[in-house]
């Protein structure tokens, strides 16, 4: 079943909050909460539908596996204009958290193709046994909240094999944290489908406007100054410079015209 995604317009910021202690065997007792939203940069698809089924965390170690929120078919193609999927909210230990995983179901991994109605199955070697592994390398620390933004990057993550042989899902991901990222929103007047990229040379974040309210919002940008390309479907575009993203903030850029 397919998860029907509202446009939600601000973000969570992590903050230092303490939690009850566990009496998990492999560390001292203490935890650290982790919340896990899956994003995407647009692609050249229609849709791109993953089935999510359940994520693993693997600290000090020692993996934890964990059903999300809602397990089921999610299209990556509506995981913008500020849309996310929140996969997770768990407390685990603290500690070194070197993966996280996504575990996927055996169907309902497709895409559908501009110009084509009906989907293509997109084959997941080994994500629905070890899942689709995401290096992370990141220390918890005891009684903090880190709310981690997996951003797939659709375009390069769906690839053709050779003649007749199909689709691959073959993820490139973008994996940050609230913690240690802000975000850049703004409108663009008169409301329509644009897409909009922020870059500072070496990163680049990317998303697409509400159609229906021209607003749009760029989570999990690191900290810097940016420039922001507003590019409508006709190829107008309009360049904002000297945008400065801070940790835990998010930069309004105000009302973007095109008329």
């Amino acid at each position: 079943m397919k998860n029907v995604l509202k446009s939600i317009l601000f973000l969570t910021v992590a903050a230092t909050t303490l939690y009850s202690c566990s009496s998990d065997d492999n560390n001292t007792g203490e935890t650290a909460n982790i919340s896990v939203k899956m994003v995407d940069a647009p692609g050249d698809y229609l849709n791109v539908f993953v089935n999510v089924q359940a994520i693993e965390v693997i600290v000090d170690g020692s993996p934890m596996e964990f059903n999300v929120n809602q397990p089921g078919q999610y299209d990556l193609l509506e995981l913008t204009a500020g849309n996310f999927a929140s996969l997770l909210d768990e407390d685990i230990p603290a500690g070194r958290l070197s993966q996280i995983r996504l575990i996927l179901g055996e169907d309902g991994n497709e895409a559908v193709l501009n110009g084509e109605t009906s989907p293509v199955d997109l084959k997941t070697p080994s994500a629905q046994q070890s899942g689709l592994k995401l290096n992370v390398n990141y220390d918890l620390q005891p009684g903090v909240a880190y709310d981690f933004i997996l951003d797939f990057n659709v375009d390069e993550s769906v690839v053709k094999l050779g003649a007749d042989q199909g689709y691959i899902l073959k993820p490139v991901i973008r994996v940050t944290t609230e913690a240690e990222s802000g975000a850049i929103a703004g409108v663009v007047s008169p409301a329509m489908a644009a897409s909009v990229t922020a870059t500072d040379g070496e990163t680049q974040v990317t998303a697409n406007t509400n159609t229906e309210t021209g607003e749009f919002l760029l989570f999990g940008v690191p900290e810097g100054t940016y420039t922001v390309l507003i590019e409508s479907a006709e190829g107008e575009v309009i360049t904002e410079t000297d945008i400065v993203v801070e940790i835990g903030e998010t930069t309004q850029m105000g009302t973007v015209n095109f008329e």
